[in-house]
């Protein structure tokens, strides 16, 4: 039996932080950053069944074109990934009555639909990306039992490609869902590898008055591929829900519309208008699964 110090329930038997219980979510997940940005999504929706919001977690349930459909906001960062992932989990393969896992498990569907820059001066900004690896710069997953996940000879190349200091700890390399990848993709979106870092300013190789350990990092994940695999783009939350699904046997892809590039310096005129795109292009494409 799971520990209630381990396995936290609020009083009305809801999951701690996300304030869910089993029958609030649907099999099919689309994660985002912010939980503004929740509505921009159920906006679509034929009906609505159920809605709450606990700190930064907002959550609604509801149905789209016959297809039911959770969209959840996680917050910023690996760390915020680490609790919703693990608590989506307990909802579907954890009685929460009995605190014992399930013997028949459930794989959910997560794709999350998020905001990034590109570092490929190719990849326009208002374009789409999708990521067939997340690579953690952040080392939440090192916490974790990964090397049946995890793609070692990538890692290696990386951190001899980049003189990686391993000082910052070891990254990681986590595939997406080749599931998901097949029904999602299209000739108009890239793919690549999706950089995951713990930070938004010196870990991301932006300077204001602090100095950074690497200032070359950004230049020479530019150039790096493995088996034609290039670094396409830069945020904060692929690479962990990539490897906590793997571990946990959920199916997971993260796609970003492209809203700046760091290559060329340049940022959308209108990033809402492609966010509103990725949305409609994904849901059209959930339907059909």
């Amino acid at each position: 039996m799971i520990q209630s110090s381990e396995l936290i329930l609020n009083p009305d038997g809801s999951v701690y932080h996300l304030n869910l219980r089993p029958e609030h979510i649907a099999n099919d997940i689309i994660f985002v950053g912010d939980q503004n940005r929740v509505e921009k999504i159920t906006q679509f929706f034929d009906s609505i069944e159920f809605s709450t919001q606990k700190r930064e977690f907002k959550t609604q349930t509801g149905t789209y074109k016959g297809k039911r459909i959770t969209v959840m906001s996680t917050g910023i960062g690996p760390d915020n990934i680490d609790i919703v992932v693990n608590e989506l989990d307990a909802l579907v393969n954890i009685d929460l009555e009995t605190r014992k896992p399930k013997e028949n498990l459930t794989s959910l569907n997560i794709i999350r639909i998020g905001t990034s820059g590109s570092l490929q001066a190719d990849i326009p900004v208002d374009s789409f990306v999708m990521s067939t690896f997340g690579l953690g710069l952040d080392n939440m997953l090192r916490s974790y039992l990964i090397d049946e996940v995890s793609n070692v000879a990538m890692e290696e190349a990386f951190i001899n490609h980049t003189n990686w200091d391993i000082r910052k700890g070891k990254p990681y390399v986590i595939a997406g869902s080749e599931k998901l990848e097949k029904l999602i993709e299209s000739d108009k979106i890239h793919k690549g590898i999706t950089a995951t870092a713990g930070g938004f300013y010196g870990p991301q190789g932006r300077v204001l008055r602090l100095n950074i350990q690497d200032e070359e990092l950004n230049a020479k994940m530019d150039n790096f591929t493995f088996n034609d695999n290039r670094i396409t783009n830069l945020e904060m939350e692929t690479a962990a829900i990539y490897g906590l699904s793997a571990l946990l046997g959920h199916h997971a892809l993260s796609l970003n519309a492209i809203i700046a590039n760091r290559a060329s310096g340049t940022f959308s005129e209108d990033p809402y208008k492609a966010v509103d795109e990725l949305i409609k292009y994904t849901l059209n494409k959930l339907i059909t699964n």
